[in-house]
């Protein structure tokens, strides 16, 4: 399905970072490392990489990640692209920063087991950051899943990272522009966590 989605000239999302990662861009550290997970056609990933953050960008579908390296060439940046199953993946214990924008594509099942690759991908003391839509988000239909069930809510998120120290945990409504993918009044959802230092 994403392949043929993703499979088109245009970006299905827009080539400018989610308007999260332009909020958050304080926690982008020059040298730190990234994981960006399910990255799509590359537009955070390359924004990562374009403040200075050495990242690795996970993504299932081959179109996208042609996508992402071309868009990658034209910001002159360096972007380590994986053509990766992120549901059969091997998390490493390895980055100072995991991004999840978007990742709503899987339900309630898989959700724990993709959370639980994510955490174990952050360095103690390191941050993950989740973006996405809240249930209200399906009475919108401006982006992402008709299934209120794969949608996050802060008590979810909350229990999700038990024990880590939450930064940020928001649900809000604003109108995004992030190209024909999302585009409208959407409820969203800003989550950062910090993994304990000595977990």
């Amino acid at each position: 399905m994403w392949e043929e989605r993703f499979a088109t000239p245009d970006y299905l999302f827009g080539t400018a970072p989610a308007q999260f990662l332009l909020d958050h861009a304080h926690l982008l550290t020059p040298g730190a490392t990234a994981l960006a997970v399910a990255d799509g056609e590359g537009r955070n990933s390359v924004f990562m990489a374009g403040k200075g953050m050495r990242v690795t960008a996970l993504e299932y579908a081959p179109s996208a990640i042609e996508k992402a390296r071309a868009l990658a060439r034209e910001r002159g940046v360096d972007v380590d692209f994986r053509e990766v199953d992120v549901m059969a993946h091997d998390w490493p214990d390895e980055f100072d920063l995991v991004a999840g924008i978007f990742i709503q594509f899987v339900g309630p099942d898989d959700r724990a087991a993709l959370f639980d690759g994510m955490e174990r991908s952050v360095k103690p003391g390191g941050l993950v950051l989740l973006h996405g839509y809240t249930p209200r988000q399906v009475d919108y239909g401006t982006g992402g899943p008709p299934y209120p069930e794969n949608m996050y809510t802060e008590a979810m998120l909350a229990r999700a990272f038990a024990g880590w120290e939450i930064l940020e945990n928001h649900a809000y409504e604003r109108v995004i522009e992030e190209g024909t993918g999302h585009s409208g009044h959407s409820a969203l959802i800003d989550f950062v966590a910090r993994r304990p230092a000595d977990g």
